[in-house]
């Protein structure tokens, strides 16, 4: 099997073969979405960030460093993160769905960077 790969799409575009595992990584469910529609393999509610950051950030691009930094900080002892190495390890590719509109200031992006650096460097083996 190839090295593990993390993608991240909105939740709303079509599902696609190369999404591999599909998991959705917001605390709440997409507005006017079926599970159906979603086709999300796993909703992974705690790889989201806190209820109290994501409402404190509200999509505020200049405070995005911030909320990044901030984010990764509960990263860091989330189980979620295991979780989330172990598909990619099984599944070889895992697609971190989100709701956000904007494509690169969202937590899936935060997610999928800070799960490449724990590959990267061994952390979070199981």
């Amino acid at each position: 099997m190839s090295e593990p790969t993390f993608r991240i799409k909105r939740v709303y575009d079509h599902p696609a073969p190369e999404d591999g595992f599909r998991v959705l990584v917001d605390r709440l469910w997409p507005r006017g979405l079926t599970k159906e529609r979603a086709a999300a393999d796993l909703w992974l509610k705690d790889a989201a960030p806190s209820t109290a950051l994501r409402v404190e950030w509200h999509h505020d691009p200049g405070r995005f460093g911030e909320f990044a930094d901030r984010y990764r900080t509960e990263l860091e002892s989330e189980p979620a993160v295991a979780e989330l190495l172990d598909l990619a390890r099984t599944h070889g590719v895992v697609t971190l769905l989100f709701s956000a509109h904007d494509p690169e200031l969202n937590q899936a992006a935060v997610l999928r960077d800070y799960l490449r650096e724990a590959l990267a460097t061994g952390r979070g083996r199981g």
